[in-house]
Order: structure tokens, then C-alpha cells, then sequence
């Protein structure tokens, strides 16, 4: 069977999902799912570079106030918002990402101007933003990222905090975003972004822009963006150990995600992650009740999901 002249798989988060804890209407989230998709798409069907769509993608959810990345990110123990992203070429190798960004209006972007035009792959906090101001890339005051619902989950859990409740992630609603895609010429690439964890304190970092762990994109494997238990996707080296599943051990990209959430599922976490084979192959493995998800490709009608049993 012939592989897809293109393909593109976009998430939005995974977690303890439900109909009552949807972070806003299932149509307006299956909407901006669809947007992303189309986002990238456009990219795709120009003929344009996997690196182009994903960050094209991602740079849709991250304006999205539904999703916790860009404006809707959630706030930290002091309540600020502070964003992370990375963006990775499986055709080079070459990468870029970003931590702990306040003012930069797409994080991806950012991500992207880091891989491009600086020696760097990983620029953190002030000098992250003064690369920004120095690149040309859209800055905004903080307040425009705040919705009022992320605000009110912050408040939430230091109400419970007070109580002297064990609040830390309670609700296992972890929200990322990210992207991954095949061009017509065969490349791969991966873009990841996210606002972290409520109540985060002590510039915590998660897997998101750490190559290797939740951002991955390698032309001789498989190109995966990751969401959920931050830390044991670090620990656990999640997007290296796909890569070199399929490259040494002969795996498909599906069968490596798979086995890469049981590995994290060892370490006490949970989560979803989103894949391309360097088949074109699009797929995603998840081990929460829902996904925020979505994929398209040149032979097939575009697909969004969020339930367990859909897809």
C-alpha cells in the first residue's frame, strides 16, 4: 500500500475527560480541532514543509481559548501564565523550543525563530522573551492570555489547598497541544505547546519543550507530539525511546507509542501522544478516558475525536 502523499494528526490535551469537564461546548472544542487540521492542511495541500503545517496548527489551538496553551493557558501558583513550546524537523534534526514565555502571542512561533535563527535549541524566561522582541514576533500584555475559567481553577485549588486537600493535578486534566505531520516530500516534523500545570510553582517545566521526551521528529522513524503526566514522559525519555524503537527494533510508530505509555504508565503517569510513521501513517494511543484529537490526510476524509471510543 502506497503511503499518503501527505498526512497531519493535531491534539488538544487528554485526560479525565467527561462531558461535565469539558473546558468549554464538545462542538466549539470538536471546532477548533477542525480548525487546527485546516490550518495545517492549507500548508500541506500548497505543498508547503511538515514544518510550516505543524507550526501553522498549533499556532490555531494556541489562540484558542479552549485549549491550555497561548490565550487559555492555565495560571501558575502566583498567577501568572507561563508558556512553553518546541518545534522539531525530521528532516535536519535541527530544533527549537521555549520555557516560561509571558508575553509572546504564539510560543510556537517562538520555538520556531529559536531552531531557525539562533545556535540554541532551548531559550528559557527572560532571554526566551528578549529573543522574542529581537525576532519581530507578535508580543501582547499577559492579561490578554487569561480566561476567566482557567482563573477560577487556580482559585479552586487554593481553596482546596486551605482545606488541606492534596490538590496537585487532581483532576488529571492535562492540557497541551500539539501537532505532527508528512509532507509530500517525505519529512517529518513535530510541534508541542502548553501553558503546564494550575498552581505550577518554582518555574516548573514539563515534558512539553524538552526534546526527546514530549517533542520528537526524526525522518528515519516517526515524528510524535506528547501530552499528560509531564514528569514520567520525561523520565521516562517517552519521544526518544519511540524513536529508537522503530529505528532499531523495527516497530511500527503505533506499536512504539503504545509501548511508550505502558513505560510511563510504570513510573506512575498517564497520557496520550500523537504519531506519524515515516510510512505517512497517522495515528494516536492514549491510556485517559479522552483526547482531544484529530487527523487528515491526502487519501482521507479529515477526522476529530475526543471519547475513548471514537476513532
Amino acid at each position: 500500500m502506497n503511503p499518503p502523499a501527505w498526512s497531519l494528526v493535531v491534539h488538544g490535551g487528554c485526560g479525565q475527560l467527561t462531558p461535565d469537564t469539558l473546558p468549554g461546548p464538545e462542538s466549539q472544542c470538536r471546532a477548533g480541532l477542525s480548525a487546527a487540521l485546516g490550518a495545517g492542511k492549507a500548508v500541506l495541500l500548497a505543498g508547503g514543509s511538515a514544518v510550516d503545517a505543524v507550526a501553522a496548527a498549533v499556532s490555531v489551538l494556541e489562540d484558542h481559548p479552549l485549549f491550555n496553551a497561548g490565550r487559555g493557558a492555565v495560571f501558575t501558583a502566583e498567577g501568572r501564565t507561563e508558556l512553553d513550546a518546541a518545534i522539531m524537523d525530521g528532516a535536519t534534526r535541527l530544533a527549537g523550543a521555549v520555557a516560561g514565555v509571558i508575553r509572546t502571542r504564539n510560543p510556537v512561533q517562538l520555538a520556531r525563530a529559536v531552531m531557525r535563527h539562533s545556535p540554541h535549541v532551548l531559550l528559557a524566561r527572560d532571554g526566551a522573551d528578549v529573543f522574542a522582541l529581537e525576532q519581530g514576533l507578535e508580543q501582547v500584555e499577559p492579561g490578554w492570555f487569561r480566561v476567566e475559567g482557567r482563573w477560577q481553577a487556580l482559585q479552586a485549588m487554593k481553596a482546596a489547598a486551605a482545606r488541606g486537600e492534596d490538590v496537585f493535578d487532581a483532576d488529571l486534566k492535562y492540557g497541551t497541544v500539539g501537532a505532527v505531520a508528512r509532507d509530500a516530500q517525505g519529512h517529518l516534523a513535530a510541534a508541542t505547546s502548553t501553558g503546564g500545570l494550575t498552581g505550577k510553582r518554582w518555574g516548573r517545566i514539563g515534558d512539553s519543550p524538552l526534546i526527546g521526551a514530549g517533542t520528537i521528529a526524526d525522518d528515519r522513524s516517526l515524528a510524535a507530539s506528547c501530552t499528560g503526566s509531564g514528569e514520567a514522559f520525561i523520565r521516562a525519555g517517552a519521544g526518544h525511546e519511540m524513536g529508537a524503537l522503530v529505528r532499531l527494533a523495527g516497530l511500527s510508530a503505533a506499536d512504539a507509542a503504545a509501548r511508550a505509555l505502558v513505560d510511563v504508565q510504570a513510573l506512575g503517569g498517564t497520557g496520550g501522544i500523537i504519531f506519524i510513521g515515516r510510512d505517512g501513517v497517522p495515528g494516536w494511543a492514549f491510556s485517559t478516558p479522552g483526547m482531544f484529537r484529530g487527523r487528515a490526510t491526502a487519501c482521507d476524509e479529515d477526522e476529530v475525536a475526543i471519547w475513548g471510543d471514537e476513532g
